[in-house]
């Protein structure tokens, strides 16, 4: 198969993607989209693109399955130690001025993030005054998120982020452990919304005092970042927050003038005052 023909064969399984279930991977980075969809070509057991674009048309079974492939579940608790410690030293008193707080941490992945920034805000006294919003397009991920139940042989490394992380408790103080597995305590979880949302198609939903979306628009071409960025924008509050990944910034976005920089090494900004 020329590379000619494979590119028509996976815009057109895009589109159908699209059109039929209402997931855009369109304006996503190519080269990556590339890579995952031939993944799932040879371990899905399909020939070429187009016979997975039949089957996908006519076979609702097949979505979840390809869309395990298509979004990214790679994570970990207080992935970069630096960032959460410099949420909780940084960002937190300025927190701490507010009576009640919107937390949002868009595409969640199996939760991993959403465990982490509620144990840092019990730790910090926030929890209770507030309301976390967990977003993903994945509902297999956002269901393993919803369970908080993570490998027993991940929990090791969780704990040594935790500690680097600037954490005030031991992290076994918030998960139990059951045959070969850690299962994060219900509490924690009890002032999170899982929902399905899409940076690509859907809307604001509320106002926020931080967002942390990170490791998720490095998979988006130029025009979706804008978009993103611009969502993020509309959704904070006056002098809110925004936390990205250490591969992401929002230099050369058009709505870079609405954010200044907080923490420039942790790539954590501040909505500027209107």
């Amino acid at each position: 198969m020329t590379d000619a023909i494979e590119d028509i064969e996976i815009r057109l399984l895009l589109e159908a993607l699209h059109q039929r279930y209402h997931y855009d991977f369109r304006n996503y980075a190519q080269a990556s989209i590339r890579r995952r969809l031939r993944q799932a070509l040879g371990q899905l057991g399909f020939a070429n693109f187009s016979a997975m674009h039949e089957r996908l048309l006519h076979d609702e079974a097949l979505l979840p399955r390809l869309l395990g492939y298509l979004t990214v579940q790679v994570s970990e608790m207080f992935r970069d130690p630096g960032y959460f410690r410099a949420l909780r030293e940084k960002v937190v008193p300025r927190l701490k001025t507010y009576p009640s707080l919107k937390v949002w941490i868009a595409g969640c992945s199996t939760g991993e993030e959403v465990y982490s920034l509620a144990i840092l805000f019990r730790e910090e006294g926030l929890e209770d005054r507030t309301q976390f919003y967990a977003t993903d397009i994945s509902a297999e991920a956002l269901e393993a998120a919803s369970r908080g139940i993570y490998a027993l042989d991940r929990i090791a490394g969780f704990t040594r982020n935790h500690q680097e992380a600037g954490g005030k408790s031991s992290l076994s103080d918030y998960y139990a452990t059951a045959y070969g597995s850690a299962v994060f305590d219900k509490s924690l979880r009890e002032r999170v919304v899982f929902s399905d949302h899409s940076l690509v198609t859907d809307a604001v939903f509320g106002e926020m005092h931080l967002i942390s979306c990170r490791n998720v628009m490095i998979y988006f071409d130029r025009d979706l970042q804008d978009r993103a960025i611009g969502l993020f924008k509309d959704s904070l509050v006056r002098n809110g927050f925004l936390g990205l990944g250490s591969k992401e910034n929002l230099r050369f976005s058009p709505h870079a003038g609405a954010f200044g920089d907080f923490v420039r090494a942790e790539k954590i900004y501040q909505r500027r005052d209107a």
